[in-house]
């Protein structure tokens, strides 16, 4: 049936412009009447996201028992080893739509906020834990009703059970040495749409807590296993989408720097608090609007290698020339909107007196407060990353960047 675009535009206009004077009308009428297929074109994209796209229509609840793992990753992890640990995570979520232009060029990811409790399986030594972190679900193989996905989260977790020498006594914990830890939950899943309410799933999990060297001792808890579970949209688990054209955004270069500060114990568990200084340098290039690739310089300054030298009498004299640490790195940032994921990996090019592995890993995040494509400073961003050395965490930083 073919549309009267004129008759279209004038309920439209009539509509969102009521109670109109009868000289306004007849204005109205007219100018819809000479430029109807032009103003159609530009409205009616408008009208359609207004009627069609709820932003909450693709809210859901994903609920997953996990059956896992405690393993052993170091010599130090003396801890006995459940025989099984068992759990249980929800996941809140939500489709994203394409309000903004990064949800588009990233197929429409599913953001999330998990709460997850584990039982590790010896609750008198490790106690449990109970997580709460945000997450994003990325889609590797979509099919009609078949999917591979992968999901991603970082925040905080509580566990009930620390290293102490007091009352509650708890000295065979050599992996936790304090309540409040970073969170971090890793999910891989094989789902089935059974229609756009329900869906099902089974997946691999890893999860890892530990409160980066804030106080020790702190080898981490790392568990590894699988999950069967269910996720229920009450609206609908297919939401209506903006698409647009997007022009591709310029793989242009920056010259990044970044300052850092963290802190670590003594090796003494109640021991005292030591500063890290910590400075990047690093030039950045964007690729296919989505990701940044990345290669610089990291250097940091550990005051208590220093004073474990110092009181030692380890290298008189030179002691804060065996203190800090420079390395080369090469990584990648993912950028969702003002948040970008990064991930990166360095090799040492000079180590301190406590050496530990020849190379490291940064995981973490950046929140930009100025994001620009011209300007003398393109960039300004809060960073977060754990050090991490294999699975063993060093140490948490917080930090600020710019970009020029």
């Amino acid at each position: 049936m073919k549309v009267d675009s004129f008759r279209l535009l004038l309920i439209f206009a009539t509509i969102v412009m009521p109670g109109q004077h009868p000289k306004h009308l007849l204005f109205t009428k007219l100018i819809l009447n000479r430029f109807p297929r032009i103003i159609l074109l530009v409205l009616l994209p408008l009208f359609s996201v207004a009627q069609d796209v709820k932003p909450w229509s693709g809210f859901g609840i994903e609920v997953n028992p996990l059956v896992e793992k405690v393993y052993k990753h170091e010599a130090k992890f003396t801890v006995p080893l459940p025989a099984l640990t068992t759990g249980l995570d929800v996941n809140l979520m939500l489709h994203t739509y394409g309000k903004m232009a990064w949800e588009q060029r990233r197929r429409y990811p599913t953001i999330g906020l998990g709460i997850t409790y584990i039982n590790y399986g010896i609750d008198s030594i490790y106690g449990r834990c109970v997580g709460i972190y945000p997450n994003i679900e990325i889609p590797l193989i979509r099919g009609k009703n078949l999917e591979w996905t992968l999901r991603l989260g970082d925040g905080i977790g509580y566990v009930t059970r620390r290293y102490s020498r007091v009352n509650p006594v708890d000295t065979l914990n050599v992996a936790i040495g304090s309540h409040i830890n970073d969170f971090f939950s890793f999910n891989m899943d094989i789902r089935y749409h059974v229609n756009n309410h329900w869906d099902i799933q089974l997946g691999g999990t890893f999860n890892h807590i530990s409160d980066a060297s804030y106080h020790k001792p702190n080898l981490g808890i790392n568990t590894y296993g699988a999950h069967i579970g269910i996720r229920y949209f009450p609206v609908t688990s297919k939401p209506p989408r903006i698409e647009r054209k997007l022009e591709p955004l310029k793989n242009r270069w920056l010259f990044q720097a970044r300052l850092g500060l963290a802190y670590v114990s003594s090796e003494t568990s109640g021991g005292p608090l030591y500063p890290v200084y910590m400075a990047s340098a690093f030039a950045s290039k964007r690729w296919i609007s989505k990701n940044k690739a990345f290669v610089g310089i990291d250097y940091s300054y550990h005051t208590e290698v220093y004073a474990f030298l110092r009181n030692n009498e380890i290298y008189p004299g030179s002691e804060a020339s065996h203190s800090y640490k420079s390395a080369i790195f090469i990584g990648n940032e993912f950028m969702l909107g003002r948040v970008g994921a990064v991930l990166q990996i360095g090799v040492y090019i000079h180590e301190a007196a406590l050496k530990l592995d020849p190379y490291y890993q940064k995981i973490g995040g950046n929140y930009y407060i100025i994001q620009k494509e011209h300007g003398a400073i393109k960039e300004l961003f809060f960073s977060a990353f754990l050090l991490t050395h294999k699975i063993v965490a060093e140490l948490g930083e917080l930090g600020v960047g710019v970009g020029i």
